[in-house]
Parts: C-alpha cells; structure tokens; sequence
C-alpha cells in the first residue's frame, strides 16, 4: 500500500514519467481535451458524473505528491468578473505565482509537447481550468522507511 493521499495508477505513472518544467492539465468538464492538449500527454478522465470530481479536488491531492513551480489559469474575456475558482486555485497554491491566459492562449499552453498529463474532470464551474509546471524537489526531502 503506498503511503500517500494520491492511488490512481495511471496518473502516478504520468507523474513518475515527468519531470522539471513538465506540465499537468486540471480541466473542467466543459474542457475539449480531445482537441486542445499534446500529443504526447496522457489522458486521464475522472468525469463520472456532473460535479464528480472537480478540479479542486483533484488539485489538494496533486499537491501532496509533486512539487509545483507555476500555474497558470484560463480567464474570461477582459471585463468579465474572475471566476470564483480561480481565487480559490490561488489561496490553495500560495506561495506558487499563478499566471492568466485568455481561453485560446490558454489552449495553446495545453497543447504544448511538455504536457504530461491531462486529467480530466467533471466540474461544472466554467474556467474552472488549470494549468501546473512541476517544479523540483528540494534537498533534503528525501524520506527513508
């Protein structure tokens, strides 16, 4: 039995295949994954249900396993009110700076060749998406069992 928070197979082995500077999709359920991530990324869907699982969720648990470096968020057309997910993303990943794109940069990012993985969720808040650089990990933070 492994000792954290994360179990899903198929995203650990995405993640254990990544490094610096590799990116991970967190996309909301109105997100066109089949058109807008690399080619090279795996495609993880975790959309059951309407609301199950939402990006946040999914979020929390990434964050116990990975060290992150940036994020970037996607945003409304400009004189829009910033979605209420976005605020949230940001008091979660505090220090990490989170960065905004417009839906079509924001897409193009996604599409990039250091895309790793793409999970795929059912959230049904709109920009709910989310974009995370890995980062690396600090010296000394080796576990020994």
């Amino acid at each position: 039995m492994l000792l954290t928070d994360l179990l899903h197979p198929g995203i650990l082995e995405a993640l254990a295949g990544a490094g610096h500077g590799a990116r991970v999709l967190l996309a909301d359920g109105h997100y066109p994954a089949s058109t807008a991530t690399g080619d090279r990324a795996r495609i993880v869907h975790l959309n059951l249900a309407p609301g199950l699982l939402d990006v946040t969720t999914v979020l929390d648990v990434l964050t116990t396993a990975l060290p992150l470096e940036s994020a970037h968020v996607m945003v409304p057309p400009e004189g829009a009110p910033e979605p209420p997910a976005i605020g949230e993303y940001r008091a979660r990943l505090t220090p990490v700076p989170v960065e905004t794109l417009g839906r079509f940069e924001f897409y193009d990012a996604a599409r990039s060749p250091d895309l790793a993985l793409a999970i795929v969720t059912a959230d049904v808040r709109t920009y709910a998406n989310l974009l995370l650089t890995i980062g690396v990990r600090a010296e000394g933070t080796l576990t020994t069992r």
